[in-house]
Formats: C-alpha cells, structure tokens, sequence
C-alpha cells in the first residue's frame, strides 16, 4: 500500500471518529407554489440531491398550517438527507477538497458558522458547483444547507480539528 494511500484511509477512519452526521437539506418555499411541482420541480431537486449524496432524501412535510408563510399543513416544504459512514465521510472529503474550491468569490467560511457545540452550518446557492449536475440537464436551481455535526460537542476542540481536515474556515479576528 502507498503511503498516500495508507494516509487517505487513516484520514477517513479519524474524520469517522470524529463527526457524527451531515444533513443536507432543500426547502422548495416558493417553487411548491408553481403548476406540476411535483411532477417537475420536485423530482429533478430529489434526483440532484440523489446524485450529490448518493442516496434518496427524504420529502419533508409542513406540520401546521400558516398563513403568513402561505403554508397549508401536509404541503412539501423541503427534502433532507442524513448521511452517516463511509457516505457521510466521502461527502464531507468532496465538499471541502473539490466543492468549496469551486465556488465563485469563496473567501472562506466564518468561524461564527460553528456554533457553541461544534456544529458547522453553511449554505451553499446553487447546485452547480458539484460535478455530479450537468447545469445544462439541471432546469431547476436550488440553494441548500449542509449542517455538519461532531460527535464531540465542544466547540474549540470542534474548530481545530475542521482545521486539521481541511475546512477553509477564516481566522477568527479580535475586534472585541
């Protein structure tokens, strides 16, 4: 075996230690509104969520009605997948060596997006930028968030190792 090879799997197993889960989650919001939603809108945002994660999403369904927001309760409001293993490590390598890299005017990630027990939100605008979506098959554009959770819930201990694994998280500045 390589030693690049042995420092991949050593790598993979300490990242399995390491975080919990990643859920990747759409909210449709104004497309539910649109004529054949769920004939269009809804099948091609399953289908690219699909073949970024590598698994199926789960459709997500109001619990009330309300009114201000247009909702009525049972109405599609999103889609989410939970990914764990070897899929949720595989994700979390590809969204920070590939994606990130590819998004226009990244700068780097705030270290505010890591909140008091190391979980790290962040939202990326468009599909796009992963390599699994063709933007030209793609019709329908969609923004999501990627929450990625430790299994240990401490948020300085959190921040260092997302540094250790690569995560382009900015230098926190003392402005206090």
């Amino acid at each position: 075996m390589t030693q690049h090879k042995e420092q991949s799997n050593m790598s993979q197993s300490t990242l399995r230690n390491f975080l919990e889960k990643v859920v990747i989650d759409v909210g449709v919001g104004r497309m539910s509104q649109q004529p054949n939603f769920e004939e269009k809108a809804l099948v091609q945002v399953m289908n690219d969520i699909a073949a970024i994660t590598g698994q199926k999403p789960q459709v997500r369904r109001a619990k009330k009605s309300i009114a201000g927001f247009k909702i009525r309760e049972g109405q599609i409001v999103g889609v989410k997948v939970t990914l764990r293993r070897k899929k949720m490590v595989d994700f979390f390598e590809k969204l920070v060596k590939i994606i990130l890299p590819r998004v226009r005017d990244f700068t780097g990630l705030e270290q505010r997006n890591v909140d008091r027990a190391g979980v790290l939100n962040l939202g990326l605008k468009e599909q796009a930028v992963f390599p699994e979506i063709n933007p030209e098959k793609s019709p329908v554009s969609f923004s999501f968030g990627i929450t990625i959770v430790p299994k240990k819930r401490k948020r300085a201990e959190a921040v260092k190792t997302y540094f250790e694994f690569g995560v382009p998280l900015k230098k926190e500045s003392s402005k206090h």
